[in-house]
């Protein structure tokens, strides 16, 4: 048993914290990359080459359900990797859902199609991305960690906010990958082998991922649990067990924010272009420009939640989420591109307001040591009952009552389900991680970072 008393853990530099803040926006950026890729390749690509022999409808269907089913396998993978996070660490775990995510991406680059091996070919797409969900559902709540338990845990509304530049990140990457191969190539190269060349690149992200992540010790709060013999036996259930209030904080909490991500990146183009005829190029357009803006809106608003109360900040712009709609939709009836490009860029600035301070926010509702479960739980269960079946009941209320006026509604209810989520939530307690900190362990087969 070390001395916790004269045992100290070494400081750790600015260096230290780059490093691990860089490892938890590559992860997910990787993560959200193979999102927009796979998403234009269930429209444009799958239907023909992996689900042929039905109509274009059901093909598409059928490809959109292996999108899907990253969704579903989600909460597997934040029910084994959260718990081995709490229990052999965060780095370990994260080396390991890296790999696993970008492994089935970049198969997926060389799946033989449906020509070449027949219905293996459908049946591999989709064990391949049911993989990618499972690695995807372990990675987040460990990328957060990664980066807050390096920093200054009264500075955790920044330092976590690494995990959540992942999105704009990885859609732009992947909308800058596919415009330049639809430039350079036909449309039929691009058919034949030209998509496989986003899923191929996805080795890069992986590559430089793992760099920075073996590189890397455990954080210094895992390393104190760790040397106090704290890790829990069984997490799982100790999370339901001992902090069901925290979980249903934090699920309810990313409801909103999900399905305000949805509406503003995914939606917008089908009612841009099929309600109001205009252009893909100019949704698109509007959503690179929002997107780019939270790259710099994302980690600032972490970093204001450090400043003010964390709660209210979140609050204050779930509320604009649900009144915004009600603008938006009436601006953008006039077709004007500058007002699309406006409304786009304020739906996803009031999410970087609530997305920034998410991950600082569902982290500290739970026990230190029960931390990464409790994170991955929050945040796979949250996707399934959010982000994942956003874009399908936007389409349906569309389509049903043809107005937008049900769209904004769901948009409004799900903002109040995230400002439930807050009142039950709590605000950030430091003693813990102070009391862990404090101990100043380095454990035995460690250096100094």
């Amino acid at each position: 048993m070390v001395d916790l008393s004269k045992a100290q853990e070494p400081d750790i530099d600015k260096r230290s914290l780059a490093k691990a803040f860089t490892a938890s926006l590559t992860g997910t950026s990787l993560e959200w990359y193979d999102f927009a890729v796979y998403s234009a390749a269930a429209a444009l690509v799958f239907p023909q080459l992996f689900f042929p022999g039905s109509d274009p409808l059901t093909g598409t269907l059928l490809a959109f359900s292996t999108y899907a089913v990253g969704y579903v396998s989600r909460p597997l993978g934040g029910f084994v990797f959260g718990r081995l996070g709490d229990v052999i660490g965060r780095k370990q775990v994260l080396v390991i859902t890296l790999l696993l995510i970008g492994a089935a991406t970049f198969l997926i680059g060389l799946l033989p199609t449906y020509g070449t091996i027949g219905v293996a070919a459908p049946i591999i797409l989709v064990l391949l991305r049911f993989a990618q969900g499972v690695g995807v559902g372990g990675e987040w709540g460990g990328a957060v960690l990664l980066s807050s338990e390096f920093g200054d845990p009264r500075k955790r509304g920044f330092w976590s906010s690494a995990a959540q530049i992942g999105p704009p990140a990885g859609n732009l990457l992947s909308n800058g990958v596919l415009a330049l191969l639809t430039a350079v190539m036909s449309e039929e190269a691009f058919l034949s082998w030209g998509w496989r060349v986003a899923f191929l690149l996805s080795a890069v992200l992986v590559g430089f991922g793992l760099w920075i992540r073996l590189k890397l010790e455990d954080t210094p709060v895992f390393r104190a649990i760790q040397a106090k013999g704290d890790q829990p036996a069984a997490p799982i259930q100790e999370v339901f067990r001992t902090q069901p209030r925290e979980l249903a904080a934090a699920v309810l909490s990313r409801v909103g924010p999900d399905v305000t991500y949805a509406l503003f990146t995914v939606f917008v183009i089908t009612y841009a272009t099929s309600e109001l005829g205009m252009s893909r190029g100019e949704v698109l357009m509007a959503i690179l420009i929002g997107s780019a803006c939270q790259l710099a809106l994302i980690p600032l608003a972490g970093a204001l939640s450090d400043r003010v109360n964390r709660r209210l900040l979140y609050g204050a712009a779930a509320v604009g989420a649900a009144v915004w709609p009600f603008v938006f939709f009436p601006a953008i009836s006039g077709r004007s591109v500058p007002l699309l490009v406006l409304g786009v860029v304020v739906g996803l600035a009031l999410h970087s307001f609530m997305y920034g301070p998410q991950a600082a926010f569902v982290t500290e509702q739970f026990s230190t040591r029960l931390r990464y479960t409790g994170s991955s739980l929050a945040y796979t269960l949250a996707g399934v009952i959010g982000g994942a079946i956003a874009p399908l009941l936007f389409t349906v209320l569309l389509s049903s009552w043809r107005s937008w006026v049900p769209v904004a509604l769901y948009v409004l209810i799900a903002a109040a389900v995230t400002l439930g989520g807050l009142a039950l939530g709590r605000n950030p307690d430091t003693k813990e991680d102070d009391a862990y900190l404090a101990m100043r362990v380095t454990t035995p087969g460690t250096a100094a970072a």
